[in-house]
C-alpha cells in the first residue's frame, strides 16, 4: 500500500511517501524550487517521491494532508471578527489566498496530480504528534507538540501507544509559545518563521541568570505560566491577532525601545532580551514536560512542532524532568507533517501493524557517479577522480586538516532543515579562525552564530556532557550539550560563547563514508570532530543537485567540492559565475 503525505500553503511545503508502513522518500519543496521556506504545492517533491519508487499517481492508495483547512478558516474568521474593525486590513489581504487556494486543497490535489482516489485530512497537531511518535523506537511514549498555531491548537500533549495516539490536552490560539518566540524574534529585527534559531543562538551572549536579567522579569508580565505548564498571554502586548506586525507599542515600551532595524547593531540590551525569551520558553517547556510525565507515568518522550527545533531547550529536558529517553524526527516543524499525516493514516485510521523506526534522515534524492560525471563533462568543469573510498577519505581528511573548506555532496539528501553529512560544508574545528572564515567568506551570516560539531557516536562522551544513553535526536542535530571544559580551546570554532555545541552524532551503519572521514581526520588532528554546516549561503535552501553544489562553491570561499568520487578544485575553474555575498540575505 502506498500513502502520499502532503504539507503546503503555509511554510516549508513537503511531500513524503509511505510504502507498506515505511517512509521510503521525503523532501521539502524548497530544495527543488530554490525558494527558501517555499509554501507552494509540492509538485516537485511529489514527483521525486513517485519517481524514486518507480510509481505513478495511480499507484497511490491514499493522499494524507497535514491539516484541516476549514477548521483553520473557522479560527481565522473568529479571530478577525473578534478584533474587527482593527483586523479588517489583514483580513482583506488574506481572503484571496484562502478562496483561491487554501480552501480548495481537495480540488488542487486532484487537479495538480490528476488523482482520483481518497484524500484524507489530518488535524495539524495530530500530524505533528504522529510524525514524532509512530517512527520513534518507543512502543509507548508521552507526546508534546508546540508550535505557532495549527487550526486552533498551539500546544498539545498526550500519549502514544502501539498504533494509537490520544492528545488529551490542548492550548489554543491566541496563547502560543511559538508566536511569543516569533514576536520577540521580530522585535529583535529578525525574520519570523525563519530566524527564531538566531535568537536562540544569540541568547547565550546575554544574561542567562533569572535573578539578574531584568528583561526576564519584564517578559514574565506578558505570560502567565501555571505549574501544570498551561499558560496564557496578555494580548495587550501582541498584535498578531489583527496585524502582520507582531510586537505592540506596549511591548516596545516594556522592553525599553523600538523594534530593531535588521541592519542596526546588536546591543547588550538585545542580547539580554534574547536570553530572557529563551529562559521563559524553557520555564514553560519544562513545566509542561513534568506535568505530562505525571499524567503519563511514561519515561519516554517524543516532541514535535516548530518549537521542537529549540535544540538548547531539548538538550536540557531530561535533566529538568523525569523522562529518561527523548526522540524527535529530523523535521519536527511543519515540513515534517507530511510524514506525520501519512503515518497517521497507516497506523491510526487503517489500523495497520506498526513496525517501522526511522533510523536516519537520508530520504531525499541522490545523484551518483554517472550523472555527476555527465554534469561535470557537459559543463567543461575540471575535476579529478578518486580510485576508491580509502583514497577519498585520506585525501579529503588531509585537506580539512590543512584548513581547506570542503563542500561535501554524497548520497541521498537529508530530510529536514539540518545538513547531516550528505549536503554539508566541512572544515577544521581546531582552527580558531575557521568560524570567522566560514561566516565571512562562505555563509555570509552574522558573526554571533555558532557552527555545529559532528562526532562519531562512540567518541561523543569524551568531548560532550551528553545525557546517557545519548539521545537519538543528536543524530539529527536537535540537541545542544555542554562541551567539556578541557576541549573548549582545542575546538574553538565549534564552541559557542557559553561552552556549548549543537552536536551531530553519527553511527557507522547510517553513513559509513562520513563516519570514516571523521575518524581519519581524528588520526591527523588527534580530535575526531569536524565542523558541519549546511551546504548553502544565507537565505538559500541547502543544495540539492550537483548544479546547486557547484554554483554554491564557485560563488563562495569553498575550496573544494567532493561529489561522490569526484574532486573539484575551485581554483581550477572560472570564478566569475556569481557573487554570493551580494545575494546573501534572509
Amino acid at each position: 500500500m502506498n500513502i502520499l503525505g502532503i504539507s503546503c500553503y503555509y511554510h516549508d511545503s513537503s511531500a513524503a511517501l509511505l510504502k507498506d508502513g515505511k517512509i521510503v522518500a521525503a523532501a521539502q519543496e524548497e530544495r527543488f524550487t530554490r525558494k527558501k521556506h517555499d509554501t507552494s504545492f509540492p509538485i516537485n517533491s511529489v514527483e521525486y517521491c513517485l519517481k524514486s519508487q518507480n510509481l505513478t499517481i495511480k499507484d497511490i492508495d491514499y493522499i494524507a494532508f497535514y491539516e484541516k483547512p476549514f477548521l483553520k478558516f473557522e479560527r481565522l474568521l473568529y479571530q478577525h471578527l473578534q478584533y474587527f474593525p482593527k483586523s479588517y486590513k489583514v483580513f482583506l489581504s488574506n481572503i484571496p489566498s484562502w478562496f483561491n487556494e487554501k480552501l480548495r486543497v481537495l480540488k488542487a490535489v486532484k487537479k495538480k496530480l490528476k488523482y482520483k482516489k481518497s484524500v484524507l485530512f489530518v488535524e495539524h497537531h495530530m500530524a505533528h504528534a504522529a510524525g514524532a511518535f509512530f517512527p520513534s523506537p518507543f512502543e509507548k511514549s508521552a507526546i508534546i507538540t508546540i508550535d505557532g498555531v495549527g487550526e486552533w491548537t498551539t500546544t498539545s500533549y498526550g500519549i502514544g501507544e502501539k498504533n494509537r495516539i490520544i492528545l488529551n490536552k490542548h492550548i489554543n490560539f491566541p496563547a502560543s509559545l511559538g508566536l511569543l518566540y516569533s514576536t520577540i524574534t521580530a522585535y529583535l529585527g529578525f525574520s519570523v518563521n525563519n530566524s527564531e534559531y538566531k535568537v536562540m543562538g544569540l541568547a547565550p551572549y546575554g544574561d542567562m541568570n533569572r535573578k539578574t536579567n531584568s528583561y526576564y522579569t519584564k517578559l514574565k508580565k506578558v505570560i502567565d505560566i501555571k505549574e501544570d505548564g498551561s499558560y496564557k498571554l496578555d494580548m495587550n502586548y501582541f498584535t498578531y491577532s489583527y496585524k502582520n506586525k507582531m510586537p505592540s507599542r506596549k511591548l516596545c515600551n516594556l522592553l525599553e525601545g523600538g523594534i530593531r532595524n535588521p541592519e542596526e547593531e546588536i546591543t547588550p540590551r538585545h542580547k539580554n532580551i534574547a536570553a530572557a525569551l529563551q529562559l521563559i520558553y524553557e520555564d514553560a517547556f519544562f513545566k509542561i514536560a513534568n506535568h505530562v510525565y505525571k499524567e503519563s507515568k511514561c519515561e519516554n518522550l517524543v516532541i514535535a512542532g516548530g518549537c521542537a527545533l529549540n535544540s538548547v531547550a531539548n538538550g536540557k529536558i531530561l535533566k529538568n524532568s523525569h523522562f529518561k529517553k527523548i526522540w524527535s524526527q529530523p523535521d519536527p516543524g511543519d515540513g515534517g507533517t507530511s510524514i506525520g499525516a501519512s503515518l497517521f493514516v497507516w497506523n491510526a485510521l487503517l489500523n495497520k501493524k506498526r513496525d517501522y523506526v526511522l533510523e536516519n534522515a537520508y530520504l531525499g534524492p541522490g545523484y551518483y557517479d554517472d550523472g555527476i560525471r555527465n554534469f561535470l563533462e557537459n559543463n567543461s568543469i575540471k575535476f579529478s577522480e578518486f580510485k576508491n573510498e580509502k583514497e577519498l577519505i585520506k585525501s579529503v581528511s588531509k585537506l580539512i586538516f590543512e584548513d581547506k573548506v570542503i563542500g561535501w555532496f554524497q548520497g541521498r539528501m537529508e530530510w529536514g532543515p539540518r545538513a547531516l553529512g550528505s549536503r554539508s560544508i566541512l572544515s577544521n574545528p581546531t582552527n580558531p579562525k575557521m568560524q570567522e572564515i566560514l561566516n565571512l567568506k562562505v555563509k555570509h551570516r552574522e558573526k554571533f552564530r555558532p557552527f555545529a560539531p559532528v562526532v562519531c557516536e562512540d567518541d561523543a562522551l569524551k568531548y560532550f556532557d551528553c545525557d546517557i544513553p545519548i539521545p537519538r535526536p543528536t543524530d539529527f542535530m536537535l540537541m545542544v550539550y555542554p562541551i567539556k571544559k578541557e576541549w573548549h580551546k582545542k575546538i574553538p570554532s565549534v564552541t559557542h560563547v557559553d561552552g556549548s555545541g549543537r552536536l551531530q552524532t553519527i553511527r557507522k551503519k547510517d553513513n559509513p563514508l562520513y563516519y570514516n572521514l571523521i575518524k581519519e581526520f581524528g588520526n591527523l588532528s588527534k580530535i575526531p570532530i569536524l565542523i558541519n554546516t549546511s551546504f548553502n549561503i544565507r537565505g538559500e535552501p541547502i543544495v540539492c543537485t550537483p548544479k546547486d553544489a557547484y554554483r554554491c562553491m564557485m560563488g563562495t570561499g569553498i575550496d573544494y567540492l567532493v561529489m561522490e568520487k569526484f574532486l573539484i578544485k575551485r581554483e581550477d575553474n572560472p570564478k566569475d559565475i556569481w557573487d554570493s555575498e551580494a545575494l546573501a540575505k534572509d
